[in-house]
């Protein structure tokens, strides 16, 4: 009977894999009818849930996806496209070109440090379609251009779209998101530094990496260092964003210093000022985020008391904050940004509005898929599948629990589904076997960064970027096997050093 509850609780995650990888269905329409299936089987299944309960978790995760994970996500995007827009990502684009001709640098700088910044800023594919398209037109073969840039754009994606992935999580788990913030980066720090040889190695294959592995190191290190030392003191916003900043700077200063001779002269001359203009965005976005973190105790309280506490799931409170959320903050950047740049308010907003709609499917999959998480959590059937996975696995579970966090990016797509999806399962398994329950939820957002590289959605916006749509499947073939090594070391490295923790925090 327990397995036979185990199969009934597992059956929406299964269905989801199979609508979405084998069926091929459109993700905001499978995902309301698996919610629907999932409220109907904590309702009439063992679990006896009571439909008015089912319907208030089911509100209680709608609000959450929308405020403030959908918010951000709107945000986000909305300042690429005002950028694209007002021509700066054109300009952004042509300095990034303008640096280096050697191949293997520039895909440090703009699949690596410029997609780790994207990521960190707006993620939701721009992480990936941008620099994919960039290497196109600098002229890369299309298919190269799209593994690599599906390969760049992993361990960032921990910490990406403002850190909601990581904000989400300790929502989803109740783990403070300084906690989580520092041990999911503490976990992928060795992959930061990895990756970076990776992505020129697939450029030219190994031998490519004869001299450059000093820029390598440079640019691995000079994210990976920043980066640990903003999650454990800032928490989750900034990481990404702060040590993609660091890798691009430290990554073009080496580039000028050791390989002058591959610079390349610009076709168009850009001033001082245009250059600044276009970067002006982003610049604001930083300089907000960074008043309204810890750094600034006073500006973050006052923020942060602009806010609604509401009660929608039995007695738990929900807290709405108005102001002190990232999206509000990218918002708030991003008309700044956009009038300084000569912009009117009323173009600015008509550019919110044209980008609020082209995200409504994605905003019905989110609410669908953590509603569906806030069911099964409340009712009791993630404990089962926890029950039956710890007893199946016994001590060895750390061993496969960033895998489940990949799992959860593949089908879904996102970081943040796959940290709502499995967050309560992590938690719960690692109690049930006597394991640090922070270190296994941080084990499962680390994870999750793998499945991106193979995630469909992931695959497709980079072959929509490069033009070669239908070439999905060849991809996936070149990413899988870096999916696999990469769950298998990071799988070691969480079970290897649970006897350490102590050390680590």
């Amino acid at each position: 009977m327990e397995y036979l509850s185990f199969l009934l609780a597992l059956a929406p995650i299964a269905w989801l894999i199979f609508s979405l990888v084998v069926l091929k269905l459109p993700a905001h329409k499978t995902c309301t009818a698996t919610l629907v299936a999932t409220i109907a089987i904590a309702v009439f299944g063992e679990w006896h849930m009571p439909a008015f309960d089912a319907a208030t978790a089911a509100a209680e995760g709608g609000a959450l996806a929308l405020w403030p994970i959908m918010i951000v996500i709107i945000a986000a995007v909305f300042t690429y496209n005002l950028s694209t827009k007002t021509g700066s990502m054109n300009v952004i684009t042509k300095m990034l070109s303008g640096i280096t001709t050697d191949r293997r640098l520039l895909v440090l700088i703009v699949a690596w440090g410029f997609g780790g910044f994207l990521e960190g800023v707006a993620g939701y594919g721009t992480a990936v379609a941008i620099p994919a398209s960039i290497l196109a037109a600098m002229g890369f073969a299309p298919m190269h251009a799209a593994v690599i840039c599906l390969v760049a754009n992993t361990v960032p994606t921990a910490f990406g779209a403002i850190g909601i992935p990581i904000s989400t999580m300790a929502s989803v788990t109740g783990i403070p998101v300084e906690v989580v913030s520092y041990l999911t980066a503490f976990q992928l720090t060795v992959f930061i530094v990895l990756i970076t040889f990776l992505v020129v190695a697939l450029v030219d294959g190994v031998k490519g990496l004869k001299g450059v592995i000093g820029a390598c190191i440079v640019s691995g290190f000079s994210f990976a260092l920043p980066q640990l030392y903003v999650a454990k003191f800032m928490g989750a916003e900034l990481p990404c964003l702060v040590g993609s900043i660091c890798s691009m700077a430290a990554t073009i200063a080496y580039t000028r210093m050791a390989h002058r001779s591959t610079a390349a002269e610009a076709e168009d001359a850009l001033t001082a000022k245009s250059k600044f203009l276009a970067w002006v965005p982003y610049i604001l976005i930083l300089t907000l985020i960074v008043l309204c973190s810890n750094l600034f105790p006073a500006i973050k309280d006052a923020a942060g008391s602009i806010k609604s506490v509401v009660t929608i799931y039995g007695d738990k409170p929900f807290t709405i904050k108005w102001i002190a959320t990232p999206g509000v903050l990218i918002i708030i950047a991003t008309y700044l940004g956009g009038m300084i740049q000569g912009v009117s308010v009323a173009e600015i907003t008509k550019v919110l509005a044209s980008t609020a709609k082209q995200l409504t499917k994605s905003a019905i999959t989110v609410v669908a898929i953590v509603a569906l998480a806030k069911v099964m959590s409340y009712s009791g059937m993630i404990n089962t599948i926890a029950l039956v996975i710890a007893e199946l696995t016994g001590s060895f579970y750390p061993f496969i629990s960033p895998m489940v966090g990949a799992l959860g990016t593949f089908v879904t797509g996102s970081d943040t589904s796959s940290n709502v999806l499995f967050g309560q399962l992590q938690m719960q398994v690692a109690a049930k076997i006597g394991v640090d329950q922070a270190w296994l939820v941080s084990a499962s957002a680390a994870g999750a960064t793998a499945g991106k590289m193979i995630s469909p959605q992931s695959i497709a916006i980079a072959t929509a970027a490069t033009g070669i749509t239908g070439s999905e499947g060849r991809i996936m073939n070149k990413t899988i096997v870096v999916c696999c090594g990469y769950v298998l070391i990071l799988g070691t490295l969480v079970y290897g050093l649970i006897p350490y923790l102590h050390v680590i925090y």
